[in-house]
């Protein structure tokens, strides 16, 4: 499984209907959606600032995590950020891989 972390910023509309929901019926339907995908839901965290909901998943391959980000971009609900969180032995085993590559202009 690979975890991403998904950063969603609201926008007025999105909020307004959070709002009339309930933050905890909305997380409950996120969190279902998720398993629907074959994934789990790790943690969500509301927050305000510049980001309104960090949510941290598991999903067994990235076209899952893919299709609920595109899911959640089309509401119009959200601003989307979608990171991959990636763990020491995915660093070395891409470190191991990394190809010479040189800095433009150089």
């Amino acid at each position: 499984m690979a975890r991403y972390l998904y950063s969603l910023q609201y926008t007025k509309a999105g909020l307004e209907g959070t709002v009339k929901e309930g933050f905890r019926k909305r997380e409950d339907f996120f969190r279902k959606t998720v398993k629907g995908l074959g994934g789990s839901t790790e943690s969500a965290n509301w927050a305000y600032g510049d980001t309104d909901i960090f949510i941290i998943t598991d999903f067994p391959e990235a076209e899952a995590a893919t299709s609920l980000a595109l899911a959640l971009a089309l509401t119009g609900s959200f601003r989307v950020t979608t990171t991959p969180l990636l763990t020491a032995k995915d660093m070395d085993a891409g470190a191991k891989r990394m190809p010479s590559y040189r800095a433009p202009g150089t």
